[in-house]
C-alpha cells in the first residue's frame, strides 16, 4: 500500500511522484482517509440505532455539523482517487462511464437497501411479539398503501422516504463530477462557480428534488446543497486546491470556532435558553442541515482542519510506531480494524444501516436502561460491521484467482 498526500494527485496538468506510483499500477491510500471515514461508520451505527445511549456523545450533540459531512468530504476524496486516473489518463468519456458504473452499483444498493429493511420490518410486525409498530416507525405505510405508485416513485427516486435519503444524494452528486471536472478543464474558475452557483440554489430553494408525489416534501439531503462539501474534498484530494498551511493562529481560529459553536449545538443548552433557541429559529437557514447552510461548512471545516493538524503530516501521529511494546501494537490492531471498515465504506454503510434497525428492536426488547444492555447491543453492531468490512475485503482480493500452495 503506497501512501500520498493530497496535495500530490492533481487530475489534470502535471505529473507527481503519485501520478507515476498510480500508472505503475500500486494502489494509492492515505491513512487519513481510511481512519476517519471507519470512525464516521461506526458512529452513523450509532446515529441510527434508535433509543441509543451513545447518541448523546457523537459529534453531532457538540456542533452544527456531525458525521454525515465527514462521510460526504472522505466521498469526495474517495471519488477522486478512484475516478481521477481515469479521468486523467482516458479522457472525459471514459471517466463519465467510470462514474455511471459507480452511479449504478450505488442505484442499486438503495434500492436493495430499501426492500430489506421494509421486508423485514413487515416481518417483525407479523410475528406480533413486539408492541412497537416497526414499519409505522419508519413511516412505510404510504408505500404499502399504494404500492403500485410509489414502486415507481422508489425506482425513479420521485420517492425517497426519510432514512433511505443518503446514497440518493450521493448518488446525484456523483452524477454531477464529469460536469465539474469538465469545467475545472475549461478553467478552474468555472468549476468553483458552478459548485458555488448550485449551493446557493439550494440555500434559496431553488434546486431540490421533491421526495414523495402526495405532498411537498423535498429530499431531506439536497444534493444541490451536499455536493459543497463533497467537491471541498474532492478538490482537496486532486490537487485543485493546496492544503492549508500549518499555522499556530489558523488552530487558534478553528478552536474558537469550534468552542462557541457548542453553546449554540448542545441540546442540554439550548433547552434552557430560550434566546438560543429564539437565534436558531431565525437563522435556521445557516444551520439548516437539508439544504447543509453554511454554518455547518464553516464548522465542519474548522473541526476538519484541527483533525488535520492533530493527526500530523500523512497521519504519522495514528500510525503506530514500527518498534514497541504491548500498547503499540493494541494500537496496531485497532487501526488495522477500523482502517479495513473504512476502507469498505459502502458495503458497510450498507450494513450499518439495515443492521441500526435490528439493534433498535434488540433495545426494545432487553431494555435502554441498563448500561450493559447498551453496551452488548452496540458491541453486537460494530462486531457486524467488522465482519462484513473484512468479508468484502476478502471477496475483493478475489482468493479464487490465487494459485494453491502446494
Amino acid at each position: 500500500m503506497t501512501l500520498a498526500d493530497p496535495s500530490r494527485l492533481p487530475l489534470t496538468r502535471g505529473e507527481t511522484p503519485a501520478q507515476k506510483t498510480a500508472q505503475a499500477g500500486q494502489r494509492i491510500r492515505d491513512p487519513r482517509l481510511d481512519f476517519f471515514r471507519g470512525i464516521v461508520m461506526f458512529i452513523i451505527l450509532i446515529a441510527h440505532t434508535p433509543g441509543n445511549w451513545l447518541t448523546l456523545w457523537i459529534p453531532a450533540r457538540f456542533g452544527f455539523s456531525d458525521a454525515t459531512e465527514v462521510f460526504v468530504f472522505c466521498s469526495g476524496m474517495a471519488s477522486a482517487i478512484a475516478f481521477g486516473a481515469v479521468f486523467r489518463d482516458q479522457g472525459l468519456l471514459m471517466g463519465a462511464a467510470r462514474v455511471a458504473f459507480r452511479c449504478w452499483q450505488v442505484y442499486w444498493a438503495h434500492i436493495a437497501l430499501f426492500f430489506a429493511i421494509a421486508g423485514t420490518m413487515v416481518f417483525l410486525n407479523s410475528t406480533e411479539l413486539f408492541q412497537r409498530d416497526y414499519v409505522g416507525q419508519l413511516n412505510l405505510y404510504p408505500f404499502f398503501n399504494r404500492p403500485e405508485e410509489n414502486l415507481l416513485g422508489l425506482l425513479t427516486l420521485t420517492y425517497v422516504p426519510n432514512y433511505f435519503d443518503i446514497l440518493p444524494m450521493y448518488l446525484v452528486v456523483l452524477a454531477m463530477m464529469p460536469l465539474v471536472v469538465a469545467c475545472h478543464r475549461a478553467h478552474p474558475a468555472l468549476a468553483a462557480a458552478l459548485i458555488v452557483g448550485v449551493w446557493l440554489g439550494a440555500q434559496i430553494d431553488v434546486l431540490a428534488l421533491p421526495a414523495e408525489p402526495w405532498s411537498e416534501r423535498h429530499w431531506f439531503f439536497n444534493p444541490f446543497g451536499w455536493q459543497l462539501v463533497f467537491f471541498t474534498g474532492f478538490a482537496f484530494m486532486a490537487g485543485w486546491i493546496p492544503p492549508p498551511p500549518r499555522h499556530k493562529l489558523l488552530v487558534i481560529v478553528a478552536g474558537v470556532i469550534v468552542l462557541v459553536i457548542i453553546p449554540l449545538a448542545y441540546f442540554r443548552i439550548t433547552r434552557q435558553l430560550p434566546e438560543v433557541r429564539e437565534w436558531r429559529k431565525e437563522y435556521n437557514v445557516l444551520i439548516n442541515k437539508s439544504d447543509f447552510g453554511v454554518l455547518r461548512y464553516v464548522h465542519f471545516l474548522a473541526l476538519a482542519y484541527l483533525c488535520w493538524i492533530a493527526v500530523g503530516e500523512a497521519g504519522r501521529r495514528i500510525l503506530p510506531p514500527q518498534t514497541g511494546g504491548l500498547l503499540a501494537e493494541g494500537w496496531r490492531r485497532i487501526l488495522a480494524v477500523i482502517m479495513k471498515v473504512g476502507q469498505q465504506s459502502l458495503a458497510v454503510f450498507i450494513t450499518s444501516m439495515f443492521t441500526a434497525r435490528l439493534l433498535g428492536v434488540a433495545l426494545d426488547t432487553l431494555g435502554r436502561n441498563s448500561l450493559f444492555n447498551q453496551i452488548i447491543v452496540n458491541l453486537a453492531g460494530f462486531t457486524v460491521l467488522i465482519g462484513v468490512a473484512y468479508g468484502v475485503g476478502w471477496f475483493k482480493s478475489q482468493p479464487w484467482r490465487k494459485k494453491a500452495v502446494r
